[in-house]
């Protein structure tokens, strides 16, 4: 059973890795935007909006698998294991074949189905074989992170993505120039989609040496098991690829492939903030299958708590930050022309302030078991953040479409999905309130003042190691918050024990 060590080592890994990742970004994005201008970087953003609903033929056995490893590799039932490592190797090696032909089947249509503007359509289409291939060789290797993942190895996991994220960076900056850039960005993410899955592969033979591929595993009785563990599974899946790429897909066929360039710096900006809160969740998931196998419901009601109260310090942390100096950081990264991302940024990120924490929710529910009402909750959500966005980008152009992005989040989230969580969990909701949230309210109020006193003479013009040493001092100032409000609750807690002890 996993230990409280190793899912600090285990959220450690995965917050290096995005830590990587964040620097690489914000390295890479300025430089490809710069080299390509913004018809070539929409055009590459919306296509890879288009490629990204590939994350459905994924038919939700990336989470399933994840949680059917960590059961029987804690129970050392080989045979179960390797049954469901199989049919999902097999499934995925199927449903990549079938997005290779979707692939083809795209470039051969590309000239009649998109206005492409100055793009060349001879490099989009096979720009959209490759992107097609990448898919392929990702969906036949995929299982094999799975397990990593499975058997609570983030740190091999995560690792070989660093090593792949330095590789893509190296490679772009060496070989990315405006003529044949897109073919050169799509070949360069083929090339490090082999070396990080072939990483995968070693990784998972050596840690778990019974593993085994073969025809000769797979099992009818274990894969109708999967199959409807997987099934809402799936529905999650499709929620998430709709919410993740519905917005740059709507902007492009409305506004043109120009016009997602500003959406996308902000959307960019907001991931970058939120994929290390959203580890939290992530690594929850395996730890709370293996407490609900024993029935232990306090810790997982700790589990919630503490990763809610985490995950919404530090994402109302970075969106206090966002609001004070979000324009110096565009302005600084891209440059002056993008005034209009700061506003949709923060209409992103505030979202973020609800979807964040009740991702821990989603992951923890997943992990007991429970993933038909989250599934269906949502697929609703997705839906509605699909028909708002076509119905407010027209009034309010890319306000409109962020604005689809959070409505969604707060009724279905926050009205719907947090209630039902907290229920399933037996947990009060004034106990989520005073445990989770609470705690974090002196820590965010310090680095609320400290924001605001440090903008009130922020001088013009500043760059990024101006940026940096206040970044670095608003979290020094959140950490000091914090472990005050630490100290106060642990002194309430002495002085109720000490009124109970005197008066018994």
């Amino acid at each position: 059973m996993a230990t409280g060590k190793s899912l600090k080592i285990n959220l450690a890994a995965s917050w290096l890795n995005h830590a990587v990742g964040l620097a690489i970004g914000i390295v890479l994005m300025p430089f490809v935007l710069n080299t390509l201008g913004d018809e070539g970087y929409g055009t590459w953003i919306f296509i890879n909006a288009v490629a990204g609903y590939s994350g459905l033929l994924y038919a939700g056995f990336g989470e399933t698998i994840c949680q059917y490893v960590a059961k029987y590799h804690a129970k050392q039932k080989w045979d179960k294991l390797n049954q469901a490592v199989n049919i999902v190797f097999f499934g995925y090696l199927a449903l990549g074949t079938v997005a290779l032909l979707i692939a083809s089947l795209l470039a051969w249509l590309a000239p009649v189905i998109f206005n492409w503007g100055h793009q060349s359509v001879d490099e989009i289409q096979l720009v959209i074989l490759i992107l097609g291939l990448n898919i392929f060789l990702a969906m036949a290797t995929t299982v094999f992170g799975g397990v990593l993942l499975g058997i609570q190895r983030f740190d091999l996991e995560r690792g070989t993505c660093i090593v792949a994220g330095i590789l893509r960076l190296v490679l772009t900056i060496m070989f990315l120039q405006e003529q044949w850039g897109l073919l050169t960005l799509s070949l360069i993410f083929l090339a490090v989609t082999i070396v990080e899955h072939a990483g995968h592969v070693i990784l998972a033979f050596i840690h778990v040496p019974k593993l085994s591929i073969g025809t000769a595993h797979l099992n009818h009785k274990t894969f109708k098991e999967f199959i409807s563990f997987s099934s809402y599974s799936f529905i999650g899946v499709i929620s998430e690829q709709l919410i993740d790429f519905t917005d740059t897909v709507v902007i492009g066929c409305v506004l043109g492939a120009k016009a997602v360039v500003p959406y996308a710096i902000a959307q960019r900006l907001c991931r970058f903030i939120m994929m290390p809160v959203r580890q939290i969740g992530r690594v929850s998931l395996p730890r709370a299958s293996e407490l609900a196998a024993s029935n232990q419901n306090h810790r997982l009601q700790h589990l919630l708590t503490s990763g809610i109260g985490v995950s919404f310090l530090l994402i109302t942390g970075f969106f206090i930050g966002a609001a004070y100096f979000g324009p110096v950081l565009v302005e600084n990264w891209i440059g002056s022309s993008y005034s209009q991302s700061q506003l949709l940024l923060m209409v992103l990120l505030g979202t973020q302030i609800i979807a964040t924490p009740v991702e821990i929710v989603r992951s923890i529910l997943f992990g007991m078991g429970h993933v038909r009402k989250p599934a269906l909750i949502n697929l609703t959500q997705a839906v509605c953040n699909l028909v708002l966005s076509i119905v407010l980008i027209r009034p309010l152009g890319l306000l409109g479409v962020a604005l689809g992005t959070a409505i969604p989040v707060i009724v279905f989230d926050l009205g719907m999905l947090l209630p039902y969580g907290i229920r399933t969990l037996n947990l009060p909701a004034d106990r989520l309130i005073r445990t989770a949230l609470g705690p974090q309210v002196l820590a965010l109020a310090c680095l609320l003042g400290y924001s605001a006193a440090v903008a009130s003479f922020w001088p013009p013009g500043s760059g990024w190691f101006d940026l940096a040493a206040v970044s670095v001092g608003g979290g020094v100032t959140l950490g000091i918050g914090w472990l005050l409000s630490k100290l106060i609750d642990r002194r309430m807690q002495f002085t109720q024990w000490s009124s109970r002890e005197a008066s018994s």
